[in-house]
């Protein structure tokens, strides 16, 4: 069974909405995929490794 999903509203920079616009084409991901993928990325690289808060 997939994860719950929650919708958020934020307010990006027009510049930022194309380029990841653009980058989620290349990888053929919605707008709203791309932007969860880099995220958990994100997270994954700037959390600590001690006490998993993000999988």
């Amino acid at each position: 069974m997939k994860p719950l999903k929650t919708k958020v509203s934020i307010t990006l920079d027009a510049d930022v909405i194309d380029e990841i616009r653009k980058l989620a084409e290349e990888d053929d991901r919605s707008f709203s995929q791309y932007i969860n993928l880099a995220l958990k990325e994100y997270l994954r690289e700037t959390k600590p490794k001690k006490g998993k808060l993000y999988v």
